[in-house]
């Protein structure tokens, strides 16, 4: 008998999933179906602020496979501009509305399922925040319509609500695109995923670019005139504005899984085992950001929704869907980014991390070069390490410095997915010409002053 897969969403999660499931069982014994509200399948989000800056092309260069891919190649019956509007675990079946064609409504039953939604923008109840020019990105419709706003209005100022990932990058894409930019920030500095003396250099760097940055300020109203957004309203100023982009982060979209009973857990994402099933929901599987994971080195369950996670636990969902096995094991909270050419990334813990978790810990941050230092075109880098103290243990790292900064976060990611203490970093057989490193390469000079500060 054949079985059926039902798919919520065809983004990386989804048809990583499906794509999983298809190479383990054939046709013949296993049927997919896959749903998606958008326009696209299997896209880059991440690369979303580059084709709005004219960086990368678009929209069909951030697409890893299309429809017709998965179709032909695959045997999945992608459906484009379908939203699954209701499930019914009891009767396992899926409602869609076929959202070109009137609003159609569909019944389709399943066997398996796999929960894959993502996330959705935070947008706050402000007035006129649903007013024109007003703008959240987090999927490839999302920046197509900023890209269209863009080019259609020809916005001469912007504000970016928000200094996280999502809104440092905005920020330099319209930069980019001619727009003088304001930050406007409620917390004490740009980027609060690395700690504030690291924030600081973040600041440095967009103050270079001509990016106004406004932190401590908490917005009340966006202000409109004639249907669209014209100023951002704080408690501390009105900042004129043409174009509206909303980086406040996303949140798990679960409205659905909860309509179902499917159990969330304390960060609103689904809550699965580490074989990506759903708790207390038979058949039911869910990958990328619409759940949650276990942080490694506080065991305490975390959001953070990065395309990296979705594809892995996507891939696990599906080889084990498919009759294999295969788990996710949790995350340590890497992540990188830039701000026109400074680097930034962070890895494990910041010290507000560190000291929630109970940690008692040192730091070191350090100075270097990304090369030796009379090897043309040297460039500094700060490399700032957390260690338990006691053990030594790595817990932390973050490196914000210009060319070939922010990969080295990967070495010290593998130390700390490792447990390495700084003491055992210091014998890591890196890599080293003068093009590449100094001898003693950044992050081992940071991990050498951290184990100095451990012995006093």
């Amino acid at each position: 008998m054949v079985e059926r897969l039902v798919v919520i969403g065809a983004d990386a999660a989804g048809m990583s999933a499906a794509s999983q499931a298809r190479r383990r069982r054939k046709v013949d014994e296993l049927e997919i179906v896959a749903f998606e509200r958008g326009h696209f399948t299997s896209y880059s989000a991440c690369g979303i602020p580059y084709w709005v800056g004219d960086v990368v092309d678009g929209p069909d260069a951030l697409v890893a496979r299309d429809p017709k891919t998965f179709r032909e190649d695959y045997a999945i019956d992608v459906r484009m501009r379908h939203e699954v509007v209701g499930i019914d675990l009891a009767r396992r079946e899926v409602t869609a509305r076929d959202l070109d064609n009137g609003g159609r409504e569909s019944t389709v039953g399943f066997d398996r399922l796999v929960y894959a939604a993502g996330a959705v923008p935070v947008k706050p109840d402000w007035p006129g925040v649903d007013t024109a020019g007003v703008f959240g990105v987090q999927t490839l419709d999302d920046g197509a319509a900023v890209r269209e706003w863009v080019d259609r209005e020809k916005p001469a100022r912007a504000v970016v609500v928000g200094a996280g990932y999502i809104g440092v990058e905005m920020a330099e894409a319209l930069v980019r695109r001619g727009v003088e930019v304001t930050v406007v920030e409620r917390a004490g500095q740009p980027m609060s995923t690395v700690d504030p003396d690291m924030g600081e250099l973040v600041r440095q760097a967009m103050d270079g670019l001509g990016i106004t940055i406004r932190t401590d300020e908490n917005v009340r109203a966006l202000s409109t005139k004639d249907g669209r957004v014209v100023a951002v309203e704080t408690d501390r100023a009105t900042h004129p504005a043409d174009i509206v982009v909303l980086g406040l982060g996303v949140r798990p979209n679960t409205a659905l899984a909860k309509e179902a009973g499917l159990t969330l857990g304390v960060t609103g994402g689904l809550r699965t085992d580490r074989r990506m099933r759903v708790v207390d929901a038979d058949g039911v599987w869910a990958a990328g950001d619409c759940v949650e994971t276990v942080h490694l080195l506080t065991g305490q369950a975390v959001h953070i929704p990065l395309g990296t996670h979705a594809n892995k636990q996507g891939r696990v969902a599906g080889i084990n869907i498919g009759g294999g096995y295969a788990t996710f094991p949790g995350v340590i909270g890497t992540a990188v980014t830039k701000v026109c050419k400074l680097e930034v990334a962070r890895t494990g813990l910041r010290e507000s991390d560190a000291e929630r978790a109970g940690f008692s810990y040192v730091t070191a941050t350090v100075e270097s070069t990304n090369r030796a230092g009379y090897y043309p075109r040297a460039e500094f880098m700060t490399v700032k390490l957390i260690a338990e103290r006691g053990s030594g243990r790595l817990l932390g790292g973050q490196i914000v410095g210009r060319a070939e900064a922010a990969k080295r976060i990967d070495a010290l990611a593998v130390a700390l997915w490792n447990g390495m203490t700084v003491d055992e970093m210091l014998s890591l057989d890196l890599g080293y010409a003068p093009p590449y490193a100094p001898v003693w390469d950044p992050i081992l000079i940071a991990a050498r002053k951290t184990a100095e500060k451990l012995e006093r």
